[in-house]
């Protein structure tokens, strides 16, 4: 069975950063589109970030998050990152990694069939 891990998560400051990563283990996972997601409190899942198979500058953000956060990839190490700068309390969330069905990435999380744990983000104001 494939297993996506997410860590990184943590309590930080308005303004602050942090650094999520996702590491994939017993499934192939460098051959398809990746995507962390989030869910708050009282709230939906919600789409952050996407990436295809390959990486490079085919992503996709959710508009609240452009500028300020970073998807990334290392296929060889099959591990996913999220860099995220100039934090808000209104990130603070579940952060949870998943994989595609395929290799075009996508915003609907039906359309994803692995998922992680979830790491906890927590900004204070």
């Amino acid at each position: 069975q494939g297993q996506l891990v997410e860590s990184g998560g943590g309590l930080v400051r308005s303004g602050g950063s942090l650094r999520l990563s996702c590491a994939a283990s017993g499934r192939t996972f460098s051959t398809y589109a990746m995507a962390w997601f989030r869910q708050a409190p009282g709230k939906e899942r919600e789409f952050v970030a996407a990436i295809i198979p390959w990486g490079g500058s085919n992503t996709d953000y959710t508009d609240s998050v452009k500028g300020r956060f970073t998807i990334s990839r290392d296929n060889a190490r099959d591990t996913l990152y999220l860099q995220m700068n100039s934090l808000k309390p209104e990130d603070t969330a579940v952060y949870y990694c998943a994989r595609n069905y395929g290799t075009t990435h996508t915003r609907r999380p039906e359309q994803y069939d692995y998922w992680g744990q979830g790491t906890q983000v927590t900004v204070s104001s």
